[in-house]
């Protein structure tokens, strides 16, 4: 499930990782609930993926809560060129701690990293607010296409990994596997 304020491009990272594509210019907000699916091959064995985009507006939470308790994973976005919806992060995470099972997989995602200029949060902010709620982390651009792939194949590896409980398999580590596998934007870390 993608959470996370209005604006920060939740549709657009579905979109790219669905279809490989990126929606340029502004759209339609999602309204209340969308739903992609996407069957990906994780260590080969399909992994089907049912992927709820939400709305952002606060008018459509109480239709976001109702599937939340649902929801395996969370990937959590704010906008790296938004300030206001990195600081609402932690009232997103009061939240997803709400209404959620307790042990959902969850990831917190800087999005928009292609955008150097406009850039407000650093990528240090992020990562010590996730490190703060203990949660993995990483920036991703639905616009390059940075990150985001892994984003959803990190939460399928773990999902994967949770679904077989088998006791012989050495235990996935979300977080090292996305430190491993990250890319990095740019050559500089502004």
């Amino acid at each position: 499930m993608l959470v996370g304020d209005s604006g920060v491009g939740k549709t657009c990272l579905l979109v790219r990782f669905k279809d490989g594509a990126f929606l340029a210019g502004s759209f339609i907000s999602t309204v209340g609930i969308d739903f992609r699916n996407k069957v990906l091959n994780i260590d080969g064995m399909k992994v089907k993926l049912q992927i709820w985009d939400t709305a952002g507006q606060e008018r459509f939470r109480s239709v976001t809560h109702a599937y939340y308790r649902d929801a395996h994973a969370l990937l959590l976005l704010y906008d790296v060129t938004n300030k206001t919806s990195f600081d609402n992060i932690q009232a997103w995470l009061t939240e997803i701690h709400e209404y959620t099972q307790q042990d959902v997989v969850l990831m917190l995602l800087g999005n928009k990293a292609d955008a150097t200029q406009e850039r407000v949060v650093k990528r240090e902010e992020g990562e010590k607010l996730a490190k703060d709620f203990g949660v993995p982390f990483m920036e991703t651009s639905a616009k390059s296409g940075l990150n985001v792939e892994l984003a959803f194949t990190a939460v399928a590896k773990e999902l994967k990994h949770r679904s077989m409980k088998d006791p012989n398999e050495p235990k996935f580590k979300l977080q090292d596997y996305v430190n491993k596998e990250m890319q990095t934007s740019g050559c500089c870390h502004s």
